[in-house]
């Protein structure tokens, strides 16, 4: 009955860490107030929005955001007032395919992609911002695409 009890206990405090390493200080509250983010896409090139009708700006700083596997800076729209946006390439790289191997000397060899902090999925992003000196994390879902 001892080990058993041992066993228990040794496997919940293991979860519990396993749960807390993976969330990595994700925020249940909005660091501000907002309304939905959307984006747009144009070809390879996507734009995130997300309009922001009240933040300290003295307490708190949008910093960037991870969306689609790429992190990317924040910037407050200079067209909106309130509306920070986030531009992200979805970069494809140009390669040569042949049968014949010489044709395709000139290819890059593909670099691998850092694996993410977050898994998302494409309707979610994660808002990076920085409350008090100290960075902390926001998940923004149901992002839709506006056309």
């Amino acid at each position: 009955m001892k080990y058993l009890y041992l066993l228990i206990s040794a496997t919940l405090v293991t979860a519990l860490f396993a749960n807390c390493a993976g969330n990595k200080d994700l925020q249940e509250k909005a660091p501000v107030k907002m309304d939905n983010a959307y984006y747009t896409s144009q070809g390879d090139i996507i734009k995130l929005f997300i309009p922001v009708t009240t933040i300290q700006t003295n307490i708190v700083s949008l910093d960037s955001v991870y969306f689609r596997n790429k992190k990317t800076a924040l910037i407050e729209s200079p067209n909106s007032p309130g509306v920070y946006m986030a531009t992200v390439i979805m970069e494809k790289p140009d390669m040569i395919m042949s049968s014949d191997p010489k044709e395709e000397y000139g290819n890059k060899m593909p670099q691998k992609m850092k694996k993410m902090d977050f898994e998302l999925k494409d309707d979610e992003a994660i808002l990076i911002f920085t409350q008090n000196s100290k960075v902390k994390y926001y998940k923004l879902t149901g992002v839709k695409e506006r056309v």
